[in-house]
């Protein structure tokens, strides 16, 4: 019995563990890495080829973080789909991020413009 439940809490520990460095990880993401790629986005104009650049750099960093899975029907290691990495990352997608930035610039660039007319 107390082998058992040894195992079982090496199993649980394990697990808080992992996903603890998930949490560390996402934290790093979101706080170095996001505003690195994203420095003086309000003013870009991108290309559709560019935002799939930015697509892919976004996707390969949460497949970093987040790790392979194993697949349930046959027990192989798999990369996430982008789908499930969304899933997982709840923050907004990089597009989001830069759509907001490009509103609040736009609406400051307006107001900035009439404080200089008066």
């Amino acid at each position: 019995m107390e082998v058992r439940e040894c195992s079982l809490s090496i199993g649980a520990e394990s697990f808080l563990f992992q996903f603890a460095i998930q949490k560390l990880k996402m934290n790093i993401c979101r706080i170095i890495i996001l505003p690195v790629v994203l420095y003086e986005c309000e003013p870009w104009s991108l290309t559709l080829k560019e935002e799939r650049k930015l697509m892919v750099c976004e996707n390969r960093v949460l497949r970093r973080i987040f790790g392979p899975k194993t697949d349930e029907g046959k027990g192989k290691w798999r990369k996430l789909h982008n789908e499930e990495l969304h899933e997982l990352y709840s923050s907004l997608s990089i597009f989001r991020v830069i759509k907001s930035r490009r509103m609040r610039w736009a609406g400051m660039s307006r107001l900035w413009g009439r404080e200089e007319a008066c």
